[in-house]
């Protein structure tokens, strides 16, 4: 397909400057622009590119100003980035979607399937499970009995939703997902460890997505919530009874430890860890590899182990830096005190 940029601005609202009749038919990074390719600039750090780049059209905010000349057609936006979304997602709904049950898949006959749903081959649908609207289901998938499952849900290879769980409308399962395996419950007994029944379920809401290999753990009783527009990197640790608040991101290898409530629009950095029965409130931040023991007030920006303030963490590491040194420096003033005093009983 192909586009012009007189089209792409008005889907955006942009203004164009230069060849509004200029085409386009892919993407490209702006450091690797091809002609007939759309590009974009937010990050300062590549605006060198945009004078050099072979793109046709460029994408770029309302407040930038071309030093020199450019040969690409521009397309000017509140956002360059927001908007480079939207091409993205507009291109993405335009690819054909597979249809229909490959022959080699299995659906029990008490599964409800809805209209226009793909289900590949040696995927696996469960007793009395239902499955919405234009949902996608890829091979070798397994959705066990019971589940509920919404409308235009994409579940890819090897993804895996026990019993009885509930994935809302519009979710992304990425492959290795593992959504409701049993929480970590144990009772320690004289003889070892006596496994605590899980008979909980997982509750995921709409447009929740769950990156690759991440695994979201089924609760003890009650429910496992990760509530509706939540975004999850892959191999990531949600463990029983977590609720996780809407619109909340976190990046790779970040785990959170039982019964812990995440609040709203939190953003969790990669290898975050968050200790049990902890509250964290909403907007919160959370630097990478940051360990959190506790309760964590709304609105912190927080990084380190235990968490502190980013300026006062960054002025800890300055500081870290010199300890060498300053070391030294005390076992010089040290050496020089002891001279003083036996100076002075003299």
């Amino acid at each position: 397909m192909e586009f012009s940029a007189k089209q792409i601005a008005a889907f955006i609202q942009g203004e164009i400057i230069g060849d509004e009749n200029a085409t386009v038919h892919t993407f490209a990074k702006i450091e690797e622009g091809m002609p007939g390719a759309i590009s974009f600039l937010s990050n300062p750090k590549y605006t060198p590119y945009i004078y050099e780049t072979q793109s046709s059209i460029v994408l770029v905010n309302k407040d930038f100003t071309p030093e020199h000349e450019i040969k690409a057609t521009l397309i000017k936006v509140d956002n360059a980035y927001e908007s480079l979304a939207k091409l993205l997602n507009l291109y993405e709904m335009s690819k054909p979607k597979k249809q229909g049950i490959d022959s080699l898949a299995f659906v029990a006959p008490s599964a409800k399937i809805g209209e226009n749903v793909y289900i590949g081959a040696f995927a696996y649908i469960g007793e009395n499970t239902v499955i919405g609207d234009n949902t996608q289901i890829y091979p070798h998938t397994f959705v066990g009995d019971g589940v509920k499952i919404g409308n235009s849900c994409l579940l890819y290879s090897n993804v895996n939703v026990y019993h009885d769980c509930r994935i809302g409308n519009e979710c992304i399962l990425h492959s290795g997902a593992v959504i409701g395996a049993d929480g970590f419950g144990f009772a320690p007994t004289p003889n070892g460890y006596d496994k605590i029944p899980q008979i909980g379920i997982v509750i995921l809401e709409d447009k929740v997505d769950i990156g690759a290999n991440t695994c979201v753990d089924r609760a003890t009783m009650g429910a496992t919530v990760v509530h509706s527009g939540v975004k999850l990197d892959n191999l990531i640790q949600i463990a029983h009874n977590d609720e996780i608040g809407s619109h909340t991101v976190m990046a790779a290898q970040a785990g959170i430890a039982g019964s812990t409530k995440i609040g709203e629009w939190c953003m969790i950095g990669g290898q975050v860890g968050i200790a049990g029965h902890s509250k964290i409130g909403d907007k919160v931040g959370l630097g990478a590899q940051s360990g959190v023991p506790g309760d964590i007030k709304s609105g912190s920006q927080l990084i380190g182990t235990p968490p502190m303030e980013l300026k006062q963490y960054f002025k800890a590491s300055v500081a870290q830096r010199s300890l060498p040194d300053m070391q030294k420096e005390l076992r010089n003033l040290r050496k020089e005190v002891e001279e003083l005093k036996q100076l002075l009983n003299k």
